[in-house]
């Protein structure tokens, strides 16, 4: 018998002051089986960064490798943004940058991030489209700490910092950029 995806009801309220974005979305997300706590938060931590009317969760990760984990589509129904969170191979990242017009990567996973931008990085550099950025493991672990079935969450972005916060516990995140669009 499969394993059916956990729902998680997310109240998140974002005040972007380095976008001037400020908005509460109501975020049903479903967790994969195969997907931890940490993973998910780091898709809402990308959601939050990129909030936006048009940016949906797709289905992505374990269930659809033609979808990224978020994306952003305009009103004819291209591709502006394609986010992915986690370590994707080269053949992904080159496909998304052929279909999307921004590629964004959130790399996580401590001492695997070097590892794998080393390998990837001399043939993604090129790509201009693409931006990746590093989530230190400290940060993604914290993250994944204020995981419950029903959360309220703040998210506030300044000056480049990032504030995610519960009712009891407030995490400084580092968003570290390897590739900026050039």
């Amino acid at each position: 018998m499969a394993l059916k995806s956990t729902i998680f009801k997310v109240n998140l309220q974002i005040s972007d002051m380095d976008r001037s974005y400020y908005a509460s979305h109501t975020l049903t997300i479903a967790r994969h089986p195969s997907e931890t706590d940490e993973r998910m938060m780091v898709r809402l931590l990308a959601f939050a960064l990129h909030a936006h009317e048009y940016l949906t969760f797709a289905r992505g990760g374990s269930a659809d490798q033609e979808e990224p984990d978020l994306w952003k589509k305009d009103l004819t129904g291209a591709i502006d943004e394609w986010i992915d969170v986690g370590l994707p191979d080269e053949k992904r990242v080159l496909k998304a940058c052929g279909r999307a017009r921004r590629v964004i990567i959130y790399a996580y996973g401590g001492s695997a991030v070097p590892l794998w931008w080393a390998g990837m990085s001399s043939r993604l550099r090129r790509l201009s489209n693409l931006s990746v950025f590093n989530l230190p493991l400290s940060d993604s672990q914290a993250l994944a700490q204020l995981v419950e079935r029903t959360m309220d969450l703040n998210c506030l972005i300044q000056d480049g910092g990032i504030l995610f916060s519960n009712s009891s516990e407030s995490i400084p995140v580092a968003v570290i950029p390897l590739k900026s669009f050039s």
